[in-house]
């Protein structure tokens, strides 16, 4: 007995602490892939405790030699340490079944440590329990009413102050029935908290605790299901308690209001909340609310069977004086029916929610899991955008987990595949993620769900159901359709949501959370989340063609008008997109005088593209020969004005819509367009009352009016296909001229990023007859970097300052053939940038000016460097081949460090850069928003004065490859993209650079970043440099493991956390969205607050001031200072910018002085912060690397230190006098 106590005390120590355990793989433990489907008798015989006799009990000796028998020496020998007993039987196959059953073992932790948090906490339910006694007790005592005329007993309650939420139709003076009250029947706790599945909600919404009040069947009539008139003794049901409530004499110290189920007035509800009065049934520190929900009795003396969708139940004279045919004058009230229904399914609910929680242990967590998710993405009430048609619907995520369940009921006549039941024996997480499949599989539009239920019998005939709504799941306890009401681009929106989920599941990635992304991060920002987002003003809604008989089966002309938003929206888009969703505030609670709900005035569509078809200019309707005539009314009434026959090419003549826009940037506009003509057409709402920010973010990518004029109205081709184009030319020309070279060209590498259509800015050239037109600080020409390559040959020389020579020659044969064979072309030959002193660095180039005004930078890429470098840095290159050094001591001199830098370069830019525009490229073609987030996320980090001085062009592009290739989503130079996978990234610039943006305010840059920008399984191998890194930044992808290839040079701590600083701005900016108050310029403007000092350039003397983010269009004037010098200075220049060779100057000069910051694209201004350590007093010595001053004594007595501190004043006098001409002013920041 000793021992067994013994045991149990070891195995109860053991469940507290884990074990470590060296193979799994040698226990003896067969996997188990297959769920185990019944949990019967196998489960209790694997839960059964292990029956051990005293005999058997015995401790583990240790590991025995196997010959002798003689046990080794055990720990507690060499320690004196008891030796710990290995795993049991019962604690190894809970760590199987937590990898098999919960993904991994560190997920199962992260959901049992969520659940109690999201669940109401025990220690403060007992308040809440005595409310709900004295509640009960309460509302039966109170006294019947007699039956009398319901407006008669409206305005007896108004006196009261409180309104009787009657629905439409609503009650007239001829009405010639009568309301009453009598104390309920029964009152039932229902809903979630009653079965301890209760869900926190999001940003600190109450836990609702319903109670069902069961009014009696003496209230009703048989007839009462026609003409609401079982909704009008509802609403005076519910105001009677309310008013009794609210008296003074009730003691019960709460606040009462009312709240409508889905906004229908029909459904209003009682809400108590209590006051704080540190009473005995204040439960306020809960955060509950007690709902008050009246109910039908299933014996009630209303008939089901009148209640089907394909029913008629609102017959009224309002409907009959519309110009209407009469076979159709009382159509089916669906809506109104399933209204009805509700009434009846609280206690339905409640028991089949028991019954699945006792027999499946899993489905309590489950449920709980499903919510928390469904709560992060909007599908719940919170003070944020909700998803329109889910709020309220806690019924439907249990109605889902049923349907997994128990399996789906078998339909006459449908050909869809029936849903097997998947069992109880899978866990939590397994039914989660079940639970998510079937919603990212599965077509509601197309493919109805009935749950299997126990009384087939009793049903509605499924196809009534799939005539009177557009969705269709129908649980197994009740006939009432879950989906009814929620519009089919929510559905789709859901689907959307649980794709994405489920691919996060799938990863294989180490990188990253899936926990975190799946249940903690908030989803609910609309930046990230949509494509296209568009804020409309319902104010002045008003529908084309109202219909009565649909405003009153929905309950409110609000509910109607949404409705019929949705439908037309998502007819109009059509496939253009995956989902469009009308996203609105959470309904809240009204005053007790107020009888019908508030709703928005302002709502939100969210649309996710379909890049295959988002963008098309024409949409096709029927042919002109169409036999059904309906088809083509249709289709006139739904684009109006917009709608024309039209002959396409192939001969056919069809009902069209054309698209007209003006460039490439406008296309990515036509979803946004197709929204705004639908809503101005059928709902009257003009350009003013729908809002876009679309055009707000092409405009920072865009040129000055004056200037784009200049080169429209003169022809010139422009843009990214002409300046590709120009380089195609150039590549011909170049290879015809082969038998005038040395050598034969082998290849052209493009490596310019307006060659991949990531520059921030359109290219075009700047011909001289242009040059001539356009102001001077408007003349900038980017050239376009060229890498070319010969064949080898053994005449190239073995000396790499001969091979740099070699290469000058080159470059000026190249040039003269190429000015001999093309008229008007320029060729010069650069020999260096003026910086650098290295003879055995690359840097001549050809820089070649094209007749048509396009620029290019070509350089010679010459194998043998690397070689010849390797050996210099190895120390080689000054012994002979059979000489092995005795030690690895290199005099690091001068040539060694020569030769790191002269490497760093040429794997840069010969290895890597061809490599990476490839890449790069590649997604551009594969990804149409690719391209757009990258020139928007640039010009940000530019208009924050890090782009180029910190922050390379590369390095940006890798950062915003991440959001497209994924782990597992690899989208290589020569892989066909998937385009089941193009759904899920971004598919429009604005959402990716939101999604950067989020990325870099979140990112841990210490943790560094993988991306699999080439698609490559095995990456072929890339000597690395071994130059010194500045950056902190490692971005890894398949050739650079390391990560520092593009970012050796920056960004470095300082750079790294201002860009996290100025991330978290930015999106706290990006939030007035969801206000209607942002401002896309503001998010590009720079604030200057934090530097030391800024200098203010002139602009007149800048080429690149036309890209400035907030250029004065004033200062881009044509003349001069004299009026007869317009043509002066025009000469074509290809990347001069003084602004930019300033600032690299400054950098180089005041490396150890000041951190400097500047906008390439056309800043005017320099920022620059002091060095604080300079600031300190030290020691003067010589060399010191900046410049010093004296400090003054303060007493004549004290040993003389000659202390020192930085000379502001002469660095800034120094700044002045190299920037003359250029530097405008300099402005001192305390």
């Amino acid at each position: 007995m000793a021992l067994n106590l013994k045991r149990k005390r070891e195995t109860e120590a053991s469940s507290r602490k884990t074990r470590k355990i060296e193979d799994e793989g040698d226990l003896g433990l067969a996997a188990e892939d297959e769920v185990m489907v019944d949990s019967g008798k196998e489960a209790e015989e694997m839960d059964a405790p292990m029956d051990v006799s005293e005999g058997d009990e015995e401790e583990w000796g240790g590991v025995t030699d196997a010959d002798s028998g003689v046990p080794l020496l055990s720990r507690e020998d060499r320690t004196g340490v008891k030796p710990k007993k290995p795993p049991t039987g019962e604690e190894l196959r809970t760590i199987k079944d937590a990898a098999d059953l919960f993904r991994s073992s560190s997920f199962k932790l992260q959901i049992d440590a969520l659940l109690p948090n999201v669940r109401p906490k025990a220690s403060r339910l007992p308040p809440l329990d005595r409310f709900l006694l004295s509640i009960h007790t309460f509302l039966m005592n109170l006294p019947s009413i007699p039956a009398q005329h319901p407006l008669e007993a409206s305005r007896k309650l108004l006196r009261k102050s409180v309104s009787v939420p009657y629905a439409l139709p609503l009650p007239a003076e001829e009405t010639n029935w009568k309301v009453a009250f009598e104390k309920p029947s029964d009152i039932t706790l229902v809903g979630s908290w009653a079965n301890k599945v209760s869900v926190k909600s999001k940003d600190g919404f109450k836990f609702g605790v319903d109670l069902a009040l069961e009014m009696p069947n003496s209230l009703f009539q048989e007839k009462d299901y026609l003409n609401g008139r079982f909704f009008h003794k509802r609403a005076f049901y519910l105001a009677t308690i309310a008013a009794a409530i609210q008296a003074s004499k009730s003691g019960l110290n709460i606040e009462a209001s009312y709240d409508s189920l889905h906004g229908d007035p029909r459904l209003t509800k009682l809400v108590l909340v209590p006051k704080k009065d540190e009473s005995q049934n204040d439960f306020s520190k809960l955060n509950a609310q007690v709902c008050i929900i009246p109910v039908l009795s299933l014996t009630s003396p209303i008939p089901l069977h009148r209640l089907s969708p394909a029913h008629s139940n609102i017959r009224v004279s309002v409907v009959n004086t519309l110009n209407v045919d009469t076979k159709t004058a009382n159509p089916p009230t669906p809506m109104y029916n399933t209204a009805l229904l509700h009434t009846l399914t609280p206690k339905p609910y409640l028991l089949a929610t028991y019954a699945l929680k006792q027999g499946i242990p899993a489905f309590a967590d489950a449920l709980t899991l499903l919510r928390v998710w469904a709560n992060q993405r909007g599908y719940s009430e919170g003070s944020r955008m909700c998803v329109s048609g889910f709020e309220g619907r806690g019924p439907w995520w249990g109605a889902v987990l049923a349907l997994l369940i128990n399996g789906e009921e078998f339909q006459d006549g449908v050909k869809a595949k029936k849903r097997k039941p998947l069992g109880k024996g899978l866990s939590s997480y397994q039914l989660f993620k079940a639970a998510l499949d079937f919603l990212a599989k599965h077509d509601f539009e197309k493919e109805p769900v009935f749950v299997r239920s126990q009384d087939v019998g009793q049903r509605f005939p499924p196809a009534e159901y799939r005539e009177g709504h557009a969705a269709v799941l129908v649980d197994s306890v009740s006939l009432v359709n879950l989906l009814a009401g929620v519009p089919l681009g929510s559905l789709e929106m859901l689907r959307y949501d649980a794709i994405q989920t489920t691919e996060t599941l799938n990863s294989t990635s180490i990188s990253g959370d899936p926990f975190t992304e799946v249940f903690l991060k908030e989803h609910r920002d609309l930046p990230t989340r949509f494509d296209t987002v568009l804020r409309v003003d319902l104010s002045s809604a008003q529908i084309r063609k109202f219909s009565v008989e649909t405003t009153v089966d929905l309950g409110s002309a609000a509910l109607a008008l949404m409705a019929s938003l949705n439908s037309f929206i998502r007819l109009g888009l059509g496939d253009r997109v995956r989902a469009a969703t009308i996203l609105h505030p959470s309904t809240s609670c009204r005053p007790l005088t107020q009888a019908h709900p508030s709703y928005p005035d302002v709502i939100y569509v969210g649309l996710i593209h379909n890049p295959q078809q988002a963008f098309r200019l024409v949409d096709h309707g029927p042919t002109a020969d169409e036999q059904d005539q309906s088809l083509i009314e249709r289709f006139r009434e739904l684009w109006g004005d917009k709608a024309e026959l039209r002959r396409f090419k192939d001969g056919r003549i069809l009902e069209s819509v054309i698209w007209e826009v003006k460039n490439a940037d406008e296309r990515a506009h036509v979803p946004g367009k197709v929204v705004r003509h639908i809503l101005k057409r059928h709902f009257g709402l003009q350009e003013g009352a729908v809002q876009t920010w679309q055009t707000s973010f092409d405009s920072v990518l865009r040129l000055p009016e004056s200037i784009s004029s200049v080169y429209l109205g003169s022809g010139v081709p422009a843009g990214f296909k002409a300046a590709i184009s120009a380089y195609d030319n150039l590549v011909k020309a170049i290879k015809t001229l082969d038998d005038d070279l040395p050598l034969s060209l082998l290849n052209v590498s493009p490596t310019s990023e307006l060659l991949r259509y990531t520059n921030v800015f359109s290219p075009v050239p700047l011909p001289v007859s242009i040059a001539d037109i356009l102001p001077p600080n408007a003349r900038y020409l980017s050239p376009i970097d060229i890498v070319l390559e010969f064949e080898k040959s053994s005449k190239w020389p073995d000396d790499l300052k001969a091979i740099q020579k070699i290469k000058l020659a080159f470059f000026e044969r190249l040039a003269s053939v190429l000015m001999e064979s093309k008229e008007d072309l320029k060729a010069t030959v650069i020999i260096g940038d003026g910086v650098s002193t290295s003879e055995i660095l690359d840097q001549s180039s050809l820089e070649i000016v094209t007749p048509e005004g396009w620029a290019f930078s070509a350089r010679i890429w010459h194998e043998r460097e690397a070689t010849l470098l390797d050996r210099i840095i190895d120390g080689s290159d000054k012994l002979l081949p059979h000489i092995v050094p005795k030690t690895k001591d290199i005099n690091k001199g001068k040539e060694y460090h020569d030769a790191v830098e002269a490497k760093a370069v040429y794997t840069r830019r010969f290895i890597h850069a061809p490599r990476h525009h490839r890449a790069i490229a590649a997604l551009c073609h594969h990804y149409s928003a690719y391209a757009g987030t990258v020139r928007l996320v640039k010009r940000w980090l530019a208009s924050h004065w890090l782009l180029d001085g910190h922050i390379s062009e590369e390095v940006v592009e890798i950062i915003c490859a991440h959001f497209f290739v994924k782990p597992g989503r690899q989208v290589g130079i020569d892989i066909e993209l998937d385009e089941s996978a193009q759904h899920i990234v971004p598919s429009s610039k604005e959402r990716g650079f939101a999604a950067v943006v989020h990325f870099l305010k979140e990112w841990k840059w210490e943790e560094g970043l993988l991306v699999p920008l080439y698609g490559l399984t095995e990456a072929p191998a890339v000597t690395g440099s071994k130059a010194s890194t500045s950056g902190v930044w490692s971005i890894s992808t398949e050739l650079d493991k390391d990560g520092h290839i593009w970012t050796s040079h920056g960004p470095d701590a300082v750079v790294a956390h201002r860009v996290q600083a100025l991330a978290k701005a930015t999106w706290t900016f990006l939030q007035g969205m969801e206000h209607g108050n942002l401002n896309v310029q503001s998010l590009f403007i720079h604030p200057t607050d934090d530097y030391s000092f800024v200098i203010q350039l002139e602009p007149s003397a800048l080429t690149r001031y036309c890209h400035n983010v907030i250029v004065d269009s004033a200062l881009l004037s044509k003349r001069g200072k004299y009026a007869n010098r317009l043509n002066e200075g025009s000469a074509v220049l290809p990347g001069f910018d003084p602004a930019r060779l300033f600032f690299k100057d400054l950098q180089r000069m005041y490396a150890d002085t000041l951190k400097i910051f500047f906008d390439p694209l056309g800043g005017d201004r320099i920022g620059a912060v002091w060095d604080p350590t300079l600031k300190q007093p030290r020691p003067f010595r010589v060399l010191s690397g900046f410049s010093s001053i004296l400090i003054k004594k303060d007493n004549e007595k004290a040993k003389d230190k000659a202390l020192v501190v930085l000379n502001e004043k002469a660095v800034l006098n120094e700044i002045e006098r190299c920037g003359k001409g250029l530097v405008k002013t300099i402005a001192l920041r305390v």
